[in-house]
């Protein structure tokens, strides 16, 4: 990614949000690069590059962690991937528009490992429910104040 220019990536698998991402970060001038295994075919279009990985589990993770500077924006679901980014200075963002922090990733992780310990002694566990355009709306206004932010911040 550019020294000086924010730049939004995205963990493109499995984002519900990707036309929001783009014409949000389109309107700001901010590059968005989606990243994706091979098995996730995505077009380039405006303002969006696509990088395309190895299908490997966390190949996309491993690319993102290794590509981004502080101050860029990553969109994802994994708290995992999320706890890398913010100490590596990115601003995070889930898909429904919840900042990830140092205030909230430990309590994230802890309950991510919590319902993993459950399901290994056969319990089951609750997925997220389905997204709806309530989510979408406040995904989209989430990542346009933080790009205002930024925006004021280094006059993007």
């Amino acid at each position: 990614m550019e020294l000086n220019q924010p730049t939004v990536v995205v963990d493109g698998d499995a984002c519900p949000v990707k036309t929001e991402i783009a014409r949000t970060a389109r309107s700001f001038r901010v590059p968005v690069v989606m990243v994706s295994s091979y098995d996730h075919r995505l077009e380039p279009q405006e303002g969006v590059s696509v990088v395309q990985v190895d299908r490997s589990s966390q190949s996309v993770d491993l690319y993102i962690v290794n590509h981004i500077a502080k101050g860029d924006i990553v969109i994802t679901q994994d708290f995992g991937l999320a706890c890398i980014a913010i100490g590596k200075g990115a601003v995070v963002l889930s898909p429904r528009g919840e900042q990830y922090s140092d205030e909230n990733i430990d309590y994230l992780m802890e309950r991510r490992h919590e319902s993993a310990k459950r399901r290994r002694a056969g319990g089951k566990t609750k997925g997220p429910k389905a997204m709806n355009h309530e989510d979408r709306e406040r995904f989209q206004q989430k990542l346009t104040k933080v790009l205002s932010n930024l925006q004021e911040k280094h006059d993007i």
